[in-house]
């Protein structure tokens, strides 16, 4: 038999091995995995001697912007950034203009992807107040799930009540899917966000005294009584305090379906970074890049299972939105969030060569985590017979630098330019066709919404 594509001399690795093979894919999915070294003949033949050949990696947090915002990212931008990054599957989220809160929204969003994207995405439909009866159209529409806004957000998408939401996930939990929560109390942020203002406060640690680890800790908690009042599937977005980590292993221990996902910067910055590296307003995000201490808590939390998903938060703006020019300026003024998705996996593997965690366990975070939490798997995130064939090959020596500039998003504001990288991602494959390879982005635009498995 030929076979459109062989991946050989690779080391393939899985959550739970690593070994030399030979990959097989045909007709866009994995035919088998070969031990042996007789081979079929095939239309297409990579080597991936000396190199990793892990599952299609998924970024499950990115703001691509459009439609509505396509002047800070679009489809095309933002999934080459993807493919370049070497994730090969994005979920996409709803705080766009219109927010995707109906079927003419989703259609609108769908219509702005269409024939753009090099990678394969999901989307996420907002619950917001008003909206219980879009709910289970949206999900017959094909959304990967739902998010709802517990906290202020870029988008000012004002969250329901308390008790709309627990109607709302009510009626979710007869979809399957599952929502994300951005978890932070508003009435706490916004008091204190006064009184620093009032006491004439500006300056870039104001704003993360301003979003304190008990405002998350108080809509993480919160968000799991819902869940288990509602028995309804829940994440937890960007988890940044060690409060959280304790209150999602409490909640996965009274069998509450809560899963946790954190970011490349809550685990590799820390607050005094906006002072001492003087980064200010670039490292502006919600919620805000805490203390070394959190930081600890949520790589324990990685590491024990019960953070079990990495997201970037990928949130492209322009330099003058970031106020890139003025960094120590007034941190009331600039947008939270920068570009994440091209830079998360070689940030990640450099602290996979650092010893911090093994690739095995790297994979189970960046593949199989978010392909079981979205309802993808087995389609997605395993190299399993009969899933896509999404590959993601990297170089576990190739050492080199972020680079703001050579960044395929549109936002040319990262905190972490000029970051000394080794383990870079070197081919990006999604359903058997290569998207990026020696530093290019190759081929045509054919992803494709990704529906879930429930």
């Amino acid at each position: 038999m030929r076979v459109d594509l062989l991946i050989k001399n690779g080391t393939i690795v899985t959550p739970l091995a690593s070994y030399r093979g030979h990959l097989l894919i045909h007709e866009g999915k994995v035919l088998d995995i070969l031990v042996r070294d007789e081979l079929p003949q095939a239309a297409q033949v990579v080597d991936a001697t000396g190199l990793h050949v892990l599952p299609g990696l998924i970024d499950p947090h990115v703001h691509f912007r459009a439609p509505g915002l396509e002047y800070k990212e679009d489809w095309t931008t933002g999934s080459q950034a993807a493919a370049a990054g070497g994730i090969t599957t994005i979920i996409d989220n709803p705080n766009v203009i219109p927010p995707t809160a109906d079927l003419e929204s989703l259609r609108m969003r769908l219509d702005a992807a269409r024939g753009k994207a090099y990678v394969d995405y999901g989307i996420l439909a907002v619950i917001m107040e008003g909206n219980l009866d879009k709910i289970v159209p949206l999900a017959e529409g094909g959304v990967i799930g739902y998010k709802v806004f517990m906290g202020e957000t870029v988008g000012n998408i004002p969250s329901p009540s308390d008790g709309e939401i627990i109607d709302a996930w009510k009626i979710m939990s007869t979809t399957g899917l599952r929502c994300t929560v951005h978890a932070e109390d508003n009435s706490i942020i916004l008091y204190l966000r006064a009184k620093l203002q009032k006491a004439g406060r500006k300056d870039p640690l104001a704003h993360l005294e301003s979003r304190p680890s008990v405002a998350e800790a108080e809509c993480v908690h919160r968000a799991i009584l819902f869940a288990k009042e509602a028995k309804s599937k829940l994440m937890i977005y960007h988890l940044s305090s060690r409060e959280g980590v304790e209150l999602v292993r409490r909640g996965k221990a009274d069998g509450v379906d809560v899963k946790a996902e954190t970011g490349p910067h809550y685990l590799l910055l820390e607050a005094q970074d906006m002072v001492r590296m003087g980064l200010g307003t670039l490292m502006k995000m919600n919620p805000p890049v805490r203390s070394r201490e959190h930081g600890e808590a949520l790589w324990q939390g990685l590491l024990d299972g019960t953070i079990e998903v990495i997201g970037t938060d990928h949130s492209p703006h322009t330099p003058e939105e970031k106020m890139a020019d003025d960094p120590m300026g007034d941190i009331w003024k600039a947008i939270p969030g920068w570009p994440g998705v091209e830079t998360n996996v070689p940030l990640m593997l450099t602290q996979v060569n650092a010893g911090r965690l093994s690739l095995n366990h790297y994979v189970k975070v960046q593949a199989e985590g978010p392909a079981r939490a979205w309802n993808m798997w087995p389609r997605k995130g395993n190299l399993d017979r009969g899933a896509d064939g999404d590959v993601t090959i990297v170089d576990l020596a190739k050492e080199g630098a972020i680079d703001k500039d050579r960044l395929h998003s549109k936002s040319k504001v990262t905190p972490f330019h000029g970051w000394k990288v080794k383990g870079m991602p070197v081919m990006t494959i999604v359903r058997g066709q290569i998207v990026y390879r020696d530093g290019q982005v190759v081929g045509s635009p054919r992803g494709e919404m990704i529906r879930p498995i429930v």
